[in-house]
């Protein structure tokens, strides 16, 4: 690494140098959580440039956190799997989320609001046992956003996989979600609920996946901490 580090032998100084530089945390946030691949890193960090990403993807490596595996399946291709040391920084990764959900005032989180990160959490966040034994096609509209952003589908397959989609999926919509991106982050992030937020969130279709919104949406991790909110 090139910056010019504390020159401290302590633990902590250390482990700083290697995990507390730019996107380096947010990194690790998505390969607890278990993605693998490149570009499925990339839409977890979004706003990360493909050259940072794979730059610090080389040094998580070179420090024993990552390995990189080929894929035998496709040519190429290579997926990001946390050794040991990895796998050890689960609880400083969660430790983390649970102070900043805790502690950062939930004004200044809204203030950075990102659709296609909050839709790829919710995918991979959602529970599918609430939904019916078939495909489930649900779309969210952001009516306040620019066209490119305003629609997403989520499609969930009878075995439970999740499909996000930014472009018309082709299928039947069983739940049309219409609400601001504010109130959804909101609703995501545990500082408010679907019940609370009624008057905000407009559901159309089904009346049962509907009911259960709040059952198989995809929330934060970091819900279960109650969002510190100022007076």
């Amino acid at each position: 690494m090139n910056q010019a580090g504390y020159k401290q032998f302590c633990p902590l100084a250390m482990a700083a140098e290697l995990l507390c530089t730019r996107w380096t945390m947010v990194l690790l946030r998505e390969l607890v959580a278990g993605t693998t691949r490149f570009n499925d890193l990339r839409r977890g960090v979004p706003k990360m440039s493909p050259t940072l990403l794979s730059q610090r993807l080389k040094e998580l490596e070179a420090a024993g956190v990552i390995e990189r595996r080929p894929l035998p399946s496709e040519k190429g291709v290579f997926e990001y799997h946390m050794t040991e040391s990895g796998r050890d920084l689960r609880q400083v990764v969660e430790a983390m989320g649970f102070w900043g959900q805790k502690w950062v005032e939930a004004r200044q989180s809204l203030k950075n609001l990102d659709p296609s990160l909050l839709m790829w959490d919710m995918r991979r966040n959602l529970n599918p046992s609430p939904l019916p034994r078939r495909r489930t096609v649900i779309q969210f509209l952001y009516p306040e956003l620019a066209q490119s952003k305003r629609y997403w589908w989520l499609v969930v397959e009878p075995h439970g996989e999740v499909d996000l989609c930014w472009a018309d999926p082709g299928f039947d919509v069983d739940l049309y979600v219409t609400t601001d991106l504010g109130t959804m982050t909101s609703i995501w992030m545990g500082v408010t609920t679907v019940a609370r937020a009624a008057d905000l969130v407009t559901l159309t279709g089904d009346r049962a996946i509907a009911s259960t919104m709040q059952t198989w949406l995809g929330l934060s991790p970091f819900a279960v901490e109650p969002k510190r909110v100022a007076a």
